[in-house]
Parts: structure tokens; sequence; C-alpha cells
């Protein structure tokens, strides 16, 4: 039997894909560890079929020290600056969610006097404090040749390919000392005092460490099957379970890229659809319960028209849900393995990001290493309770976007906004809210991954409706200001921005590398 030992204060991260290779980069690049194994077996493979992000991605991404044309290039990255939604609300309605913030960051003190203009010439939502929606429908970029990396006008996140995307994230985490490993493991070694001691692999090798990331996927090896963490559906109130994905090329070369994401509502579900440099990816997200498979690739390949005829969709089946201990004694789960929700707004990922930055914030040296068992047991009561609460957060976020539907045409939506369905707190919210806007003391902010206005966004863009029952609010004037102010920032914001495919063009002329030839 050999022994493959990462070196002293040593780290090993179960699985690769983006979660994986993701957790290898910030470890080693950005915090500056060494003594980092990474465990993967190409027989196994990854989920990935294609990502979109959340603007935090653009901070993560500096913090690897990597240049963002390259990144572009590698990852076959595309910008996105928000989701358009259709059919969500009544089957043939359509709004925005944008990723800017309302202009001057006063969308509580403006909403009142949106909500108040009840005259047929009121601007949606989005349109009314952001310029973003007009960005977009004009298929411009976020920023411009001239910008600095990860950062621009408007603000942005990014679609790329998943796979190109982990293929890029091990290189650099190589070049930057960690080990990787093919192997597939066969058995988790433990300590006497229930801590993960190895990794034992098919073929006899012993991978030893002191913290151990399980980056594994819906298998959740070690947080699951080994340290029987259990896992909270959320099934009864986020219905779908099931996916069909494909990957669809462009018509012609210089076919437009959209520089957002297109969720479009169907009869028991919903489809995306992200632009890459060559190819959308578009799938169908499907509750089982309320159609079958057959009728799911029906209504997939009805949407993606006769460019899907000579496809064949992937299917993915997966339970909507996490784990509310995702750290156990010397093990963190990081991406699946923690938990998993419909690819609706992009949480995959930013939940990936936010357990990096707190086991980077709550593990020191010591604790690493297993020293001070107590407070590292202290720092996983808080990791959970944290990670957990966001979680939830995130339910009723998502919930959101079916509970308030005014479709009733399928047996899906009027489930969907069944009462029952809607957790308890956001059924609450939605009660003040009838009678009331928003307001900041809604929500924990330190536990939010969507802030505010994103739930504005939602709400009215869905045609939420709030009484303000006779309340008065002061800042009239100020609020019509702000609003012509908007108004007349559209046309400059379309104008003073680059085509979105002539900026990506840009970016691979640059580096030397064509998309074709990125691998």
């Amino acid at each position: 039997m050999t022994i493959d030992n990462p070196p002293s204060g040593r780290v090993v991260i179960l699985g690769g894909g983006t979660a994986g290779w993701l957790a290898a980069a910030y470890l080693s690049r950005t915090l500056g560890m060494t003594g980092i194994t990474l465990v993967e077996s190409s027989e196994i493979g990854i989920i990935g079929v294609g990502e979109g992000t959340f603007p935090t991605i653009r901070s993560t991404l500096a913090g690897l020290g990597i240049s963002e044309a390259e990144f572009l290039v590698r990852a076959d990255a595309t910008f996105k600056q928000g989701v358009l939604f259709e059919g969500w609300a009544t089957g043939t309605d359509s709004y925005f969610h944008p990723f800017n913030m309302p202009i001057g960051g006063e969308d509580e003190a403006l909403l009142p006097h949106w909500l108040a203009d009840t005259s047929p010439q009121r601007a949606a939502w989005a349109d009314a404090v952001t310029v973003q929606e007009q960005v977009i429908r004009a298929g411009r970029a976020p920023k411009r040749p001239e910008d600095p990396d990860f950062s621009g006008p408007m603000n942005y996140a990014y679609h790329f390919d998943a796979a190109r995307f982990a293929d890029y994230l091990r290189d650099i985490s190589i070049a930057a000392g960690v080990v990787r490993i093919e192997g597939t493991v066969g058995n988790v070694q433990r300590k006497a005092d229930g801590d993960i001691a190895a990794l034992e692999l098919t073929d006899g090798r012993i991978v030893e460490g002191d913290f151990f990331l399980d980056c594994s996927g819906f298998r959740a090896l070690l947080i699951g099957q080994t340290l029987g963490a259990d896992f909270t559906s959320c099934s009864d109130s986020l219905f779908n379970d099931r996916a069909l994905a494909m990957q669809v090329p462009y018509d012609r070369p210089d076919a437009p890229v959209r520089p957002y994401t297109l969720a479009t509502a169907h009869e028991a579900g919903w489809t995306w659809d992200i632009g890459l440099t060559e190819r959308r990816g578009i799938g169908y997200v499907y509750s089982s319960r309320h159609c079958s498979d057959d009728e799911a690739e029906a209504t997939l390949r009805r949407y993606v028209g006769p460019q899907g005829d000579a496809l064949n969709p992937r299917q993915l089946r997966f339970e909507t849900g996490y784990r509310q201990q995702q750290w156990i004694g010397n093990c963190v789960a990081v991406g699946l393995s923690a938990g998993f929700f419909e690819p609706l707004e992009s949480t995959g990922i930013m939940l990936i990001e936010a357990a990096l930055r707190m086991v980077g914030d709550f593990l020191g040296p010591d604790l690493l290493a297993g020293a001070d068992r107590d407070a590292r047991d202290a720092a996983a009561r808080s990791f959970n309770r944290l990670m957990s609460a966001r979680f939830e957060r995130i339910v009723h976020f998502l919930k959101l976007h079916y509970c308030i539907t005014r479709r009733t045409d399928t047996a899906y939506w009027r489930d969907n906004a069944d009462p029952a369905t809607i957790p308890e707190p956001l059924r609450d919210m939605l009660a003040q809210w009838r009678r009331r806007p928003p307001s900041r003391f809604d929500f924990v902010v330190d536990l939010e991954t969507f802030l505010p206005p994103s739930y504005h966004y939602i709400l009215y863009g869905m045609g939420f409706e709030t009484t303000l029952a006779g309340a008065r609010y002061p800042g009239a004037a100020q609020a019509r200001e702000v609003f012509a102010r908007v108004r007349a920032a559209h046309a400059g914001a379309r104008g003073g921005l680059p085509d979105h495919r002539a900026l990506l063009n840009h970016y691979h002329a640059r580096t030397g590398v064509p998309s074709s030839k990125v691998s």
C-alpha cells in the first residue's frame, strides 16, 4: 500500500468540477495556503451544463489574480446583466431583474411614490430606477474595452461553459502548487474522535489530511454518507426536480449574444436560455409531479425549434434542499454536497463563494491542523447557523417568483400559488407587503444573498399590488426628480456601451486565442 500525503498543513478537497477547483484556487491563490490536495476521478465527471453567476463572482475572480480577458476566453464566458422573465405573472408578461441597484441607492424612499403613480405612463419599476433594461434590450455589453478588469458602468456577472471554467481553475490551481490526484474513493478512514483521517482510494493509495472539503456533488460522500448530515428537502415549496439540457449552436458565427439570462415560464416549469460565444445553453427545469419526461422534452423542443431536431437533451434529476450541518468536525461541504437549488437566480456558484469566504475567515492555521478542537467546533456551529439561514432565505426568494403568479392555466401554477406551499416567514411578509412597501427591517442584511432591491424587482415586476392605505411619504418632489433623471439617462446609457458580441470579439482578439480553439 502506497501513501500519498499532502504537505504539512494538509487540506484535502474531494471532487473537482466548479466547486472543487474554485475551492482549490481560492485557498491557494487568494488565501495563499499551501499543502492542498484535490482528489478527483475522470470516471465520475461533473454535473455542470453551463453556468450563470451573480456579480459577487467578479471580486472572487479578481482575488485569484487573473486577468478578465484570459478568464473570458478560457471559460468561453459572456457577460450577464440580469434575468429577463417572460410569462411568469400572467403567461404573456415580461419583466427584468437587473443587477444594477436603483440609482442613488434610495429604492425604499422612491418605491412609495412609484406605487402612488397609477397613470398609464408609469414605467416598470426596474426601468424607473435603473437604465440597465435599456442596455440589455439594445444588446449592449456592461462595460467598454478601456474599463479596468472586473469593473464597468453596469453591474454584471457572467455566463460560461462549466467544463471549461473548471479546467481553467484546475490549471491556475496546479500552477499555485495544488496537487491533483486522479482516483476514486473506496473508503473513508475515521479517527477515534470521529474526524476524518484519510481517503482510501480503490487502488490502495491513502490520502491523509487535517481538513477536508467535500465537493463530491450530489453523492455527498463525506458530509452525507460518512458523517451522516441530514438533508432538508424543500420540495414542498419548490416543486421542480428535473431538468433537460441542450447545447444549441448559433445559426451563424456573428449571431447576437444576449447579455442576460432569458427565463421563460411554461406549463410545468421554465426554460433557461443563456448565450455563450459559439452556442446557447438551453434547458427546461420542471416538476415531475406536474408533467412526464416525454411532455417535458416536447416542451423543450418546441422552445428550441428546428435547431434542436438533431440534438439529444441531457436529463438531470435533483431534489431541492440543503444540509443544516454543512460543517462537521474537520469536514466542510461546498457546492452540491451542501445543497442545491434550481438555477433560477444563479445561486449555485454564489453559495460556493459564500462558503469559501466564511471558511477562510473562520479557519486559522491552528484550527486547520486541529490544535484547538473546541474553537474549531465553535466555528462549525457559527458556519452552520449562518449558511442554514442563507439557504432558508434563498428558498423564500425563489418561491417569491412562483407564489405571486396570477396564472391559473395549469395545476403547476395553481399549486405554486397555494398558500400552503409558501414558507410561513414569506407568507407573513407578503401579508404585510400588501399594506405597505417592503422595509429594510424585513431583511437581515448580513444573511441575505438577495438584498431588498431584488425583492422589489420581482414583486413589482410581477405586478404585486401594495395598497398604501392613505399613508403619507415625504420626498415626492425628490422622487419625481430621480425618475426624470433616470428617463433622461436611458438613451445615453445605450449609446455609451459597445455591442455585446463586439466586446467579446475584442477580448478574444486581445488574447490571440479564437474561441473555437479554447479547450
